[in-house]
């Protein structure tokens, strides 16, 4: 089997085990498969979606911490994290190694606590995160192009001392054609997420953006 076949033999074998473990615990633990060969487009599969993420969103941090280190550690096990509307969130790494070493996928539980923290104290164990990663953010659930792409519009409207829907005509097609020519418009939900924060249509959005 040539190496090719082989990493994509194992994500079809990890597709498998990444729904039946969503379909275990509906509404409650979010499964999500990452292809980590396609970091841009990296969710495979979303199961019992808890997150608001989608198939073909890119990697988190994490995906590409062991992407650019196949030594970073295979299982980050029981680690605190946060759902985009703010429930705390108990979550599990688990990268996936093909034959050559190099990770080619990873396994990521998401479990929602916040419905069971306020439990018994017989619970206590369930929603308990590891000591070592308390305090520590890891990563974030949800697109990474998506964070980068307001970080960088709102950094341009802070420069002229304005909000980015407060911004100039002028400005803000300044600004479509510099996320243009930066390759922001790669992600296939850059376009909405460009309009609701300029105050804009997406029509209008694509025309700067082909002024480019």
């Amino acid at each position: 089997m040539n190496p090719d076949a082989s990493d994509e033999h194992l994500l079809l074998e990890a597709e498998k085990i990444a729904i039946a473990i969503g379909r275990m615990f509906p509404g409650l633990c979010e499964v999500v498969l990452h292809d980590l060969r396609q970091p841009e487009h990296a969710i495979r599969v979303i199961e019992n979606n808890l997150s608001g993420r989608k198939v073909g969103d890119s990697a988190t941090e994490l995906g590409l911490r062991r992407i650019a280190d196949p030594n970073y550690p295979s299982v980050i096990q029981n680690y605190p994290n946060q759902f985009p509307d703010g429930r705390p969130v108990k979550s599990t790494s688990i990268g996936i190694k093909n034959a050559e070493g190099q990770y080619v996928a990873a396994l990521c539980l998401n479990l929602d606590v916040s419905t069971l923290s306020p439990m018994t104290l017989s619970l206590a164990n369930l929603v308990a995160t590891e000591a070592e990663h308390r305090g520590e953010a890891l990563e974030t659930l949800r697109d990474r192009t998506a964070r980068e792409l307001r970080d960088v519009i709102e950094a341009f409207a802070a420069e002229r001392a304005a909000t980015p829907r407060a911004l100039s005509r002028a400005a803000k097609k300044d600004l479509v054609r510099q996320l243009h020519r930066d390759g922001y418009f790669d992600s296939r939900s850059s376009t909405e997420t460009i309009a609701d924060l300029l105050g804009i249509s997406r029509s209008t959005v694509y025309n700067y953006a082909k002024q480019s």
